[in-house]
Parts: structure tokens; sequence; C-alpha cells
């Protein structure tokens, strides 16, 4: 797919256009995600333009709402933090149950200073994720092949200050093994349903903030909460 394309699919989701730069590792991506589509079950969308709507686009909106750009930098919604423009500043954001790499991957594309844990217990997933990071040349990236559960009772697991997690099963298993993973302050951000809203205050003690709309879609919502 041609850069001009993917950059109009994703305008609904953005509130400016992609560098070319970045157009083109979204590019490469939907390659390498087609090609291994074909060996292991990593997507149920397999028409281009689908994925780049309901995949990076989705992923792209959390990012932008997430680390807001400025033009020096990005800084964490809902800090005065932000790094300067030499990058030495790394927030640390952990994805659990990363899959074909949505929302995180496409979250270090926009925000390349970030240091990205992704956590993947599937070894096929995992390859094909450190597949895609060689192939963008992303670096400061880690993936774990282990269950979430497991890493979560590890003390010397480092906590992160942003920890993101998309539609998963066993939502509500899943949903306090995710705030174990924050450090204090640190920031849930989920893409779900809005029928797992009513879930989150019951299920963990993060102040919420109201859920926020995610375009081209009539149930699914950005959720962000914070923790004291």
């Amino acid at each position: 797919m041609d850069n001009a394309r993917i950059a109009a699919l994703l305008k609904p989701f953005l509130e400016a256009s992609l560098p070319e730069s970045q157009l083109d590792q979204i590019s490469i991506y939907i390659d390498l995600l087609l090609r291994w589509n074909v060996r292991i079950n990593l997507t149920a969308i397999r028409h281009p333009e689908e994925i780049v709507t309901r995949h990076f686009g989705e992923s792209f909106f959390l990012a932008r709402h997430l680390f807001p750009a400025s033009a020096t930098g990005y800084w964490v919604l809902g800090t005065d933090h932000q790094p300067p423009a030499t990058g030495h500043c790394t927030p640390r954001v952990l994805d659990i149950g990363s899959g074909a790499g949505f929302p995180a991957l496409p979250l270090k594309i926009w925000a390349p200073h970030i240091h990205l844990t992704l956590i993947e217990s599937n070894h096929k997933k995992a390859a094909f994720l450190r597949e895609v990071a060689r192939a963008l040349t992303l670096t400061n990236i880690n993936v774990i092949a282990d269950r979430a559960e497991a890493l979560s009772a590890r003390p010397d697991f480092h906590r992160a200050g942003v920890v993101t997690l998309r539609a998963v099963e066993h939502f509500e298993t899943i949903l306090p093994q995710a705030v174990s993973f924050l450090a204090p302050n640190g920031i849930l951000a989920l893409l779900i349903g809005s029928a797992q809203i009513p879930h989150l205050a019951r299920l963990t003690t993060l102040q919420w903030r109201s859920p926020i709309p995610i375009p081209q879609s009539h149930t699914r919502v950005l959720s962000i909460g914070v923790r004291g």
C-alpha cells in the first residue's frame, strides 16, 4: 500500500499527518504482518486497508492521547514531565498480550524515545514482534515470551510508568495484573469495548478518566486510569 493511501486512512485518528519515514515503517509492518499471517494466526483481519484503520488507526489514536506531541518532543498525558530535545528521558512502557504488536509497536513508532517492553506468551508471535522491531530498526525494545501472571509475581521485575492493554481474553483476570505492573502515579491505557467500562472501577483502585470514543467505531473506547 502506498504512503498516501495509508495517510488518508489514518487521518480520522490523528490531528496531523505522520512523517514520510513513519508511513514507510507502517508499510513495511503491513507487508510483514500479511506474510506471517499465512503461517500463524496474528489477526483475523486480512484486508490491508482494514488493517490500517482497525489496528494502526486505533493504536495511533491511543498514542496521540497518551504521548501528546510538541515542538520539542513528547510528554506523558496527565503529567508535567516532558523529555528534552536531546531525548535523554526514556519513559518505560509495558504492553500486555502484545499479539501482532498493537498498540505497542505503533506507539513506539509514534514516540521513539520510550523504552518498550512487550509481553507475549506465544513464542511464534514473540518471534514476529522481534522481526518487526528489527525490520523497522526500532531500538530500546524488549520482547518477553512469558505469561503476564508469571512476571507480575517477580519482585525484581521493573514497574512501568505506562501500561497498555488491548481487548484480551479473561479481561477480569488480566486487569488487576496490569495494575500490578504500574509504578506509583503510573498510567493504564486500555483499548476496550464500551461494555467493559463498568468493570473498571470494580476491578481496580485507579482514578479513571472519561472514556474517549474511538473514531469509526460505535463501541470501542480508549480508557485511561491513573494509579495514586
